[in-house]
């Protein structure tokens, strides 16, 4: 049976978008083609009907979680365009911690990056540099400097290493992992210019229990 050209992006959003949940969740090398297949309610063949190779998904689905959270990170707020204190306390809160599945997809795969080819790589620098344009967006409507390009390129590697420094202590260590995220948001936002008193929602704060979406 022939399938529909409606279909056939039904699909392919589906299996984009279980890929990016199962890729953030367990890593790109911890779950196969057929797992995600199963996942996403199709078959091992609608997959690669869509998709050349497993790469090739990661790269879509890469894409897909980037977008999604560079949207969400720049979301307008009550006051107008976030500011860089509403960056920090959205990215280095515990429940962003805790939600390896929703969170940023960043934070979740920089370590295997390295070992994928060079299209993924390439998405992945992509969503780092909206990154880094949002940050330094935020750094400019407050406190414009000469170097805000590279306080932004700190803050938003910062931001990502914080997050997965955090959750991989999370589990032996939660001390430690709180720890690292408070510090982590206290020093960033002293960068940033808040002189670095703390925020009225920063990672100090207990988890809410509502999941982060990045």
């Amino acid at each position: 049976m022939k399938v529909t050209k409606e279909k056939s992006a039904a699909n392919r959003a589906a299996l984009t978008q279980t890929a990016a949940r199962l890729f953030r969740e367990r890593g790109i090398d911890g779950v196969g083609v057929a797992e995600i297949s199963k996942a996403a309610g199709l078959t091992h063949g609608a997959l690669y009907a869509q998709f050349p190779s497993k790469q090739a998904l990661v790269g879509e689905a890469l894409a897909h979680g980037l977008a999604s959270g560079h949207a969400h990170m720049t979301a307008s707020k009550p006051h107008g365009a976030p500011t860089l204190s509403d960056q920090l306390d959205l990215y280095l809160a515990l429940d962003h911690r805790d939600n390896l599945a929703g969170g940023c997809a960043m934070a979740a795969s920089a370590s295997e990056i390295a070992r994928q080819d060079e299209a993924v790589s390439a998405r992945f620098a992509e969503g780092f540099e909206q990154m880094v344009g949002a940050v330094q967006a935020a750094l400019e409507a407050t406190m414009p400097t000469a170097d805000d390009r590279a306080r932004a390129l700190t803050i938003a590697a910062a931001m990502i290493g914080g997050v997965a420094m955090a959750r991989a202590t999370a589990k032996s260590r939660p001390d430690l992992s709180d720890e690292i995220m408070a510090a982590v948001r206290r020093v960033l936002g002293e960068v940033g210019g808040e002189g670095g008193e703390p925020s009225r929602k920063g990672a100090s704060s207990a988890p809410s229990g509502r999941p982060s979406k990045l």
